[in-house]
């Protein structure tokens, strides 16, 4: 199954330090991800001062409960960066994966 992921980071004075002290570890479990096959897409959503405020997933896991069993593991939400995750259901064309 896939999904969109909108993770919308706080908007407190250290949102942005508390993203750079665990980003290290997101993006490692990105690519770890990536290669078992459930990361599809990622892009970093930014703030009109250019900066990272949230993150914008496209991804495939063999369940809603194996996307949360990730989720609650991630090192930005572990990490209190994301404060805000919407997850929908999506569909990405066949086109767009060849």
């Amino acid at each position: 199954m896939q999904f969109i992921v909108i993770a919308r980071d706080g908007t407190d004075a250290d949102a942005l330090s508390r993203r750079m002290a665990v980003r290290e570890a997101h993006t490692a479990r990105i690519a770890e991800a990536k290669a078992a096959g459930n990361m599809l897409f990622g892009v970093a959503m930014l703030n009109d001062a250019g900066n990272m405020c949230g993150s914008v997933l496209v991804c495939d896991f063999a369940s809603r409960a194996a996307l949360d069993a990730w989720l609650a593991e991630e090192p930005y939400v572990t990490g209190k960066v994301w404060i805000n995750v919407e997850i929908l259901a999506g569909r990405v064309p066949p086109a767009f994966l060849a």
